[in-house]
């Protein structure tokens, strides 16, 4: 028994230890100053793509679109569209699709477990679920919606989210909307003190882009915080009509 005990010790020293899986539970705040991307997380991007500069509370003027190529059908509703159409009583409360509301000045919350990851985030209050057990996507014609249908894997000290069947909504928030066919990849890192999380955001949409797109995008840690309700009041497309009704006389 003595030699069998010696003999699995020694097996035990020489297998090398399980890596600990990288932990994101918390409150997350975006960073405003987050500051030019890894070269190793722009290295790993796709070809043909541009990565555009609109996060946090900067958003594109009519006909900017940070470098994304738009096919004609796209450009042509992109070029019909006016900032007071977000501001219809019937709009401005819609949330828009994960693909924009990431990159936004809200913060989130992620709770982790081996087989899901939750992110629940401030902005419209969303919440996202990442499956984490090797399941594949639904069939393409399962129900499509705005946080669409997300699977996840660990590739070393990154979490890889792929994500499909999302509903469509905005790319840029000025008039360039995605189509339901759009595809998304998500790589999240910590930063080395472990209060950074990193994410490059990418995504490609044939029917409505000529290339691909991509954002990096930067969280800071904050300790005993939390997310508060959203709750958007639509009044605020009556205050906005009066007020341009004031201003136009």
């Amino acid at each position: 028994m003595r030699r069998v005990l010696l003999i699995a010790a020694a097996l035990g020293a020489s297998t090398p230890a399980l890596a600990e899986t990288p932990d994101f539970e918390g409150f997350w705040n975006l960073d405003f100053g987050a500051g030019e991307p890894p070269a190793d997380m722009v290295a790993a991007l796709p070809g043909n793509t541009v990565i555009i500069e609109d996060t946090g509370v900067v958003e594109f003027p009519q006909g900017e679109f940070g470098g994304l190529a738009l096919k004609p059908e796209a450009l042509t509703r992109a070029q019909a569209w006016s900032p007071t159409d977000e501001m219809k009583l019937t709009r401005v409360c819609e949330a828009p699709s994960v693909v924009y509301s990431i990159q936004g000045p809200f913060p989130f919350e992620v709770h982790q477990t081996e087989e899901l990851i939750v992110f629940q985030y401030e902005y419209f209050d969303r919440v996202r679920l990442i499956h984490m057990d090797g399941r594949e996507h639904p069939p393409a014609d399962a129900p499509h919606s705005k946080m669409g249908h997300s699977v996840g894997r660990w590739e070393g000290e990154e979490l890889v989210i792929d994500t499909t069947h999302i509903a469509p909504s905005t790319i840029t928030n000025n008039g360039l909307d995605h189509s339901d066919a759009i595809h998304m990849v998500e790589r999240y890192r910590l930063t080395e003190d472990g209060q950074g999380l990193e994410a490059m955001q990418w995504f490609e949409d044939p029917q409505m882009l000529d290339n691909n797109g991509a954002r990096y995008i930067k969280w800071h840690k904050r300790e005993g915080q939390y997310v508060y309700p959203y709750d958007c009041d639509p009044s605020i497309a009556l205050e906005y009509q009066q007020l341009e009704a004031f201003e136009g006389e």
